[in-house]
């Protein structure tokens, strides 16, 4: 499959686990994408609302919270609040600008009772009410009106911290995935049920589209392992911390067992092949910068925080992420994700010089 104009690629940054760093990641490989000249949108799909957060000041959070239920809200719950009092239709709302080329459709905590009524309308789509499927794609269908509206090359969801019933339908919608995680035992352990979840996922889906009615509104439902990203970590000199190391050893074959295997057992479409260290790049820990980013509304190396030689190795970092995923969504498709993991050279983050 090689993408098109007339479909923005889709891709949820997912772990399980909290505290992985997946908005920051997601926030800077959008304004990465930007600097590119691509045009983004970000979805703020989590209740807890930390893109959001992290993108705008907090008077006009507060404002659009106030508003979410108005004729002028512009919130993602103003979108589906429809769903939830039983019209099963959406509503389109214009997302917001916050950077050249990238644009944010806020996140909102009443998403929570969306989410709770997600789990009966999955059920009721195995049973070909249409209705229910069409709730259940309500979000796919407002990204895809966004789109109409304003030509859209990314679209980015931000998720919460568990596998649930929102987090499902995203993934489902997403043409790939990416799974950020840091160097413990805590993030390697998140692991183990996310390949087999996604694999039944995809199968409950699957049987949802070959019985729906011919009409019906459907999410994408073969979300690609597109790679991961560890993080977090120290560096000594120009090495990454010996116990990090360790750890990141374990984290490569956690991946490959508990995610690419299972998801090749499903499809050989779905994840890369045993070959191949689907590592799309690593990001050190670089707090200053991720703090200073979050008071500004910036990308990291645009911030106020750290030194200008961090700053930089922060551009080169996500940068080189950014044209890792250009490479999988418009080089061959899908089948991209059997090259070659380490990136295009020299501005790629430090990853041969890291060690491990």
């Amino acid at each position: 499959m090689v993408y098109s104009p007339e479909s923005p690629v889709r891709i949820t940054l997912f772990n399980p686990k909290g505290g992985v760093g997946k908005t920051t990641l997601t926030t800077n490989i959008a304004f990465a994408l930007a600097e590119m000249g691509r045009s983004v949108l970000l979805v703020d799909s989590d209740p807890q609302c930390n893109l959001t957060a992290s993108l705008l000041p907090d008077e006009q959070i507060d404002d659009l919270l106030n508003q979410s239920n108005g004729s002028d809200g512009q919130t993602i719950w103003t979108a589906v609040s429809p769903v939830v009092h039983d019209t099963r239709v959406g509503r389109l709302v214009e997302p917001i600008s916050v950077e050249s080329n990238v644009k944010l459709l806020p996140g909102d905590i009443r998403l929570f009772e969306f989410e709770e009524l997600l789990h009966d309308f999955w059920k009721d789509s195995l049973k070909r009410r249409l209705g229910a499927l069409r709730a259940t794609a309500s979000i796919s269908m407002l990204v895809s009106q966004i789109h109409r509206q304003s030509p859209l090359d990314y679209v980015f969801y931000d998720t919460g911290p568990n596998i649930g019933a929102l987090n499902r339908v995203l993934l489902l919608d997403s043409d790939f995935f990416v799974v950020p995680v840091t160097c413990d035992l805590y993030s390697v352990r998140a692991l183990a049920t996310l390949g087999k979840a996604l694999a039944k996922w995809i199968f409950d889906a699957e049987t949802i589209a070959a019985i729906a009615p011919a009409d019906a509104e459907l999410l994408r439902s073969t979300p690609a392992f597109l790679g991961y990203v560890p993080q977090r970590f120290k560096v000594y000199g120009r090495s990454m911390a010996a116990e990090r190391c360790f750890d990141l050893r374990e984290v490569k074959n956690r991946i490959h067992t508990d995610i690419s295997k299972v998801l090749r057992e499903f499809s050989h479409n779905l994840a890369p092949p045993p070959s191949v260290d689907p590592m799309l790049g690593r990001f050190e820990d670089m707090a200053p910068l991720v703090l200073a980013a979050q008071r500004e509304g910036v990308a990291i190396w645009e911030s106020s925080g750290g030194t200008p030689s961090l700053r930089a190795t922060a551009r080169r970092t996500f940068h080189g992420i950014a044209r890792r995923i250009e490479q999988a969504a418009h080089g061959a498709g899908k089948r991209a994700l059997s090259g070659p993991a380490q990136g295009t050279g020299a501005d790629d983050i430090r990853m041969s010089a890291l060690g491990c």
